[in-house]
């Protein structure tokens, strides 16, 4: 009786410390939302709470690859230090060269030109046109994606790298771990990079046996390829079949929507730097960068917008949000994935109120249960403040991810409007400043339009009461980060 006695005061001890403590350790350098999310996960029940907070409540990267993260950051900062910004054309809106300051004193980019660019917006052409590239490629070709799988939708590109490897160009990969271990075919995959002599490096692996460990949620969601340092590409597409060969989604007819851009000109430099950066952080090695001019001539100027656990200030939120609030007549965001800090979420519908045209584009049915309904708790407010929302047609997965501004500048590349790509994925956006691009983009757009329908507010509001229980709760959870 005595022992159990004991053993309940310990237990209640030990219960009254790890609450004491949560309120000490959890608020600090974290959003209350957030904060206040993980303690009620910790009061409900402490020993459960603590270890699923130590899992996935810190979204901090080694010490040695913080470590790399910074000398990388220096290295960026010390070879562009003395470019300059490219001289700004004579319509420049009054607003930008602000948000090109701040994305400057981020992360060290320069607005560079002048550049040409095309975007491409169906799977089949996206390919077709990094398989060209590939094949004009002379020394090398880098590639880095979220998911990269073999398949006979993918084959043009495999097919390409093959060639190249074979006429002696240096091909190296890179592709996030965990995100690649999830998926089918992932022992074809690395047996035909293999086979053809292509140098893999999976990113961010998780292999505590091998002392590389972090947060198991944490992805490098980058997408990018770069040929020679001459041209590059990168978006919202991952390599893998529109389908993403899991069953399910094959029984559903699920096929995702992609944008991805060809660029040329200077600003190709800066997307061969972070493969450079993250190709050096998995295997301490150096990678060249091209000596060689790359292709000119264009209307458009650019800077990279790199983000990522391992820098500071959630870089691609705070160069967003300027954008939002400074754009004084149209916003266009495509995003799968919209889920907005309170940040993003005021300067949007704020936006709309003072009277500039917002158009989110999102899809009509979601791939992840939780994320979906987290996004559509946000659509009542949207709608109430004159956000035009347009649902793109089922069994489409519509993924692309890019924002235009004004009618002269647009964001694309691989982040999302959520709170996983502003704190816990490393990412790639392009600020690309030119008519010529935002038109290229509104042309998506109109496309998307026409397989797509507007959400009116008053048959949002008439929803079954049970998805608006799931869509406040998903709403609860999207702030565990």
């Amino acid at each position: 009786m005595e022992l159990t006695q004991a053993l309940g005061a310990l237990w209640i001890a030990l219960d009254v410390a790890l609450r004491l403590l949560a309120l000490v350790v959890i608020p600090h350098n974290r959003r209350p939302a957030t904060a206040i999310a993980w303690l009620l996960i910790v009061m409900i029940q402490p020993v459960v709470g603590w270890i699923v907070f130590l899992l996935l409540g810190n979204n901090r990267v080694s010490r040695g690859r913080h470590a790399k993260m910074s000398a990388i950051q220096e290295l960026i900062g010390e070879s562009t230090e003395a470019i300059d910004d490219a001289t700004p054309p004579a319509e420049r809106p009054s607003w930008l060269p602000g948000v090109l300051e701040l994305n400057r004193t981020l992360t060290s980019m320069p607005h560079v030109g002048p550049s040409s660019g095309i975007v491409w917006g169906e799977f089949d052409a996206q390919l077709e046109a990094m398989a060209r590239r590939i094949d004009e490629a002379e020394h090398w070709v880098h590639v880095e994606f979220y998911l990269i799988v073999a398949s006979e939708r993918t084959e043009p590109f495999f097919a390409a790298l093959e060639r190249a490897t074979a006429r002696g160009v240096t091909v190296r990969v890179l592709v996030d771990h965990l995100t690649s271990v999830r998926y089918p075919r992932r022992k074809e995959t690395l047996a035909r990079l293999d086979t053809m002599g292509a140098e893999l490096r999976d990113m961010l692996p998780l292999r505590p046996w091998a002392g590389k460990w972090q947060r198991p949620d944490l992805r490098n969601h980058r997408k990018l390829m770069v040929v020679d340092g001459r041209v590059g590409f990168t978006g919202s597409l991952n390599l893998i079949d529109p389908s993403y060969l899991w069953r399910r989604n094959l029984r559903r007819g699920l096929q995702w929507r992609d944008t991805w851009i060809e660029l040329s000109g200077p600003p190709v430099r800066a997307l061969d730097v972070l493969f450079w950066s993250d190709w050096w952080a998995e295997t301490n090695e150096l990678v060249e960068l091209a000596t060689s001019e790359s292709e000119t001539g264009g209307d458009l100027l650019a800077s990279a917008i790199p983000s990522g656990p391992g820098f500071e200030g959630e870089i691609n939120l705070r160069v967003f949000v300027e954008l939002v609030h400074a754009a004084e007549d149209r916003i266009t965001i495509v995003s799968p994935y919209f889920v907005p800090d309170d940040a993003m979420r005021y300067a949007i519908t704020s936006a709309a109120m003072r009277g500039v045209q917002v158009e989110l584009y999102a899809s009509e049915i979601g791939d992840q249960f939780w994320t979906y309904h987290a996004q559509r708790s946000y659509y009542e407010e949207l709608l109430r403040a004159g956000v035009r929302i347009i649902l793109f047609e089922k069994p489409t997965v519509l993924h692309s991810k890019f924002m235009t501004f004004d009618d002269r500048v647009s964001v694309i590349g691989s982040s999302n409007i959520d709170l996983r790509s502003f704190g816990l994925n490393f990412e790639v956006s392009m600020l690309i400043e030119g008519t010529s691009m935002v038109a290229q983009l509104h042309g998506i757009a109109e496309g998307y339009r026409r397989q797509s329908t507007e959400l009116q507010l008053d048959d949002w509001m008439a929803r079954p009461r049970v998805a608006q229980l799931f869509d406040s709760v998903a709403r609860l959870t999207s702030a565990l980060q």
